[in-house]
């Protein structure tokens, strides 16, 4: 980071004394510029207020009587209501937190008269401040003011995590909600986040009389804009990327098209490829080229290079036009749609099926239909990071409550889908302190541009999602669990994953925060057929785009997921490296004839036009 003059891992900083030379660097030299900034700062503050309006007032963000904060300050009623019903349990907590404040600020004090009179006393194991990467600059340990405010900080954030913790008298899910909540509002008002109190961004605002400022109000202006009043906050250079070009290149042609999706077959690279095609069904939430960043991280490409003919689903990315089309719609004009396709394509009526996070949810469901409809055209299944049971679904859960569906659905009534910048900040609140936070500071108070990075540009090319289908699957997965449950309806059917009786390949990884590995497990339990369960190392993206050269994370193999998933990683078995050639041995497992390769247009589909193709870019 720019300006970081060491960091609390480094044990010669944390004894080091205060020079008082060092506060030259927080001395405004220049007033009469920094003046003139911070005026045209606040000029393009009121720019982005105004990105931020002008959709409102043309009604093109409907306002609803439902607030999110609603929630949120209800939530935290309940936990305030049991510390303050009683006078005494009140004082108490307040008092707490007081003692907190003076102990430090003793300290401050301590330590401010050791270091002018040059002890070099170094802290004891109490005072030694945390390791963490938002106060990696040298100053917020040596120096006394910011070391203080550091301090209180993390003492605060502590309390509210223990008033929380043990607020009795509330129920799990509001004490979860709570404790989500709260962590939110913490991380909210770390001095990390604030030019004054940021020592990296106090000085670099020192440095240009304001000019960072300048810059960062003028992006956060430009990111409204973007986000069509919302913030779509910028991760990386933008500029950098362009799909067909330099990300999304696996060669191949677009061969059949409908209201919802595009069916894309890669060219072969192999002279023989496996008989049954493989069809990957990507979620609906982001675009499908995460499974195509690059040639090195593509896992379109390495199952290409092994002989598989890929076929990928590349979704719409849909307006208000697709209001209606809901959950069965995308299993008959996705992945039905696409099965069709394919036979047309290869004259084969059987296949591999792999579907990630929500299309493996949508596949599952399909494979449940399909069972009930004696179709057997899908002759195994792969999930990847994908939830059928939604028990353990972690703090998405957060967010699905009647009310807050109430208000979320009457929202999308008035526009006929959720946009994808909604979305993507739900997401970002998971990791705020490193998706958000740090973003936040770089680009609108340091005024830096992101360097380019293509997993994060996916991340930010966030697509909108239907009305329909959208409220269906919140309300069957998260909020009735209906899917797990055997409850949930489609075309008149009740779908039951016991008759699920094709081989699945199930994974989950370690540190999702997405789809919880415990939840992954619970969901591979249902099916009724053998299902190969794999825990793989790191998240939600990286456990899955882990390609084999990479030579990164591991992976768990053991029995059939019984039991919960700490007794299945007892008997489990750790292998170095990627995932994938695992799973390439058990599909060779499942079914190794091979057939003259197919090249994309050969069949009786014309091709429509070249991968990516249309849908991808809207």
């Amino acid at each position: 980071m720019a300006g970081n003059r060491g960091g609390p891992n480094d044990p010669d900083d944390r004894g080091s004394s205060y020079d008082p030379k060092s506060a030259d660097a927080y001395i405004l030299r220049d007033p009469q510029a920094f003046a003139m900034n911070i005026a045209r700062a606040v000029e393009n503050l009121g720019k982005a207020a105004s990105e931020w309006l002008a959709p409102r007032e043309r009604g093109e963000i409907p306002q609803t009587d439902a607030s999110p904060m609603s929630d949120v300050f209800q939530t935290l009623s309940d936990v305030a209501e049991y510390w303050m019903a009683e006078p005494k349990r009140s004082v108490e907590a307040q008092t707490h937190l007081l003692s907190s404040y003076f102990e430090i600020w003793q300290a401050s004090l301590i330590r401010l008269s050791e270091d002018k009179g040059n002890s070099g006393t170094e802290r004891t194991a109490s005072e030694k401040p945390r390791s963490h990467k938002r106060f990696s600059d040298e100053d917020w340990n040596v120096n006394p003011f910011f070391d203080f405010l550091q301090k209180v900080y993390f003492a605060t954030a502590d309390w509210a995590e223990k008033m929380v913790a043990e607020a009795e008298g509330i129920d799990e899910r509001t004490r979860e909600k709570a404790r989500f909540y709260m962590r939110q509002m913490t991380e909210a008002i770390s001095p990390a986040n604030f030019a004054f109190t940021n020592p990296q961004v106090f000085r670099e605002t020192v440095a240009t009389s304001g000019a960072n400022l300048v810059k960062g109000m003028a992006q956060l202006a430009e990111d409204m804009a973007a986000g069509k009043g919302h913030l779509k906050l910028r991760q990386t250079d933008y500029s950098k990327f362009v799909i067909g070009q330099n990300i999304a290149v696996s060669s191949g042609k677009v061969i059949a098209r409908s209201e919802l999706c595009e069916i894309i077959h890669y060219a072969p690279s192999t002279e023989t490829v496996f008989k049954r095609p493989l069809l990957i069904i990507p979620p609906w939430i982001n675009k499908f080229y995460i499974l195509d960043l690059n040639a090195r991280k593509s896992f379109v490409k390495w199952s290409v290079d092994q002989g598989h003919s890929v076929f990928m689903i590349s979704w719409v990315n849909p307006d208000a036009r697709h209001a209606e089309k809901g959950w069965e719609d995308y299993i008959r004009d996705g992945i039905d749609f696409a099965l069709a396709a394919i036979e047309q394509a290869t004259g084969e009526r059987e296949v591999n099926a792999a579907g990630y996070c929500i299309g493996g949810t949508l596949l599952s469901a399909t494979l449940a239909l399909h069972a009930q409809e004696n179709n057997d055209r899908i002759r195994t299944a792969t999930l990847l990071a994908a939830q059928t049971d939604f028990t353990h679904a972690g703090e998405l859960k957060i967010f699905v409550d009647e009310p807050q569906l109430a208000a979320l659905d009457a929202h999308m009534k008035a526009v006929g889908y959720l946009d994808g910048a909604i979305m993507a900040g739900v997401f970002n609140l998971l990791r705020a302190s490193d998706l958000i936070w740090p973003y936040m500071v770089d680009n609108y108070l340091r005024g830096t541009q992101p360097p380019p990075f293509d997993l994060l540009y996916w991340n930010s090319d966030s697509t909108r999602v239907t009305a329909a289908n959208h409220s269906f699957y919140l309300r069957n997965c998260y909020l009735e669990n209906n899917l797990a449950e055997g409850r949930m309806h489609v075309r008149g059917k009740v779908l039951n994953l016991k008759d699920v009786t094709v081989p699945v390949y199930h994974l989950a990884t370690h540190d999702d925060h997405i789809a919880p590995a415990k939840s992954v497990f619970e969901g591979a339990k249902l099916f009724g057929g053998p299902v190969e369960f794999v825990l793989g190392g790191s998240g939600h993206i990286a456990g899955v785009v882990n390609p084999p050269d990479a030579g990164k994370y591991q992976y768990w193999t053991g029995p059939s997921p019984t039991g919960d998933i700490e007794e299945w990683q007892q008997g489990n078995q750790v292998h170095t490296g990627s995932w994938w050639p695992h799973w390439q041995r058990w599909i060779e497992a499942q079914s190794a004839q091979k057939v003259a390769a197919r090249v994309p247009g050969d069949g009786q589909l014309t091709p429509l036009g070249d991968a990516p193709g249309t849908y991808v870019l809207e």
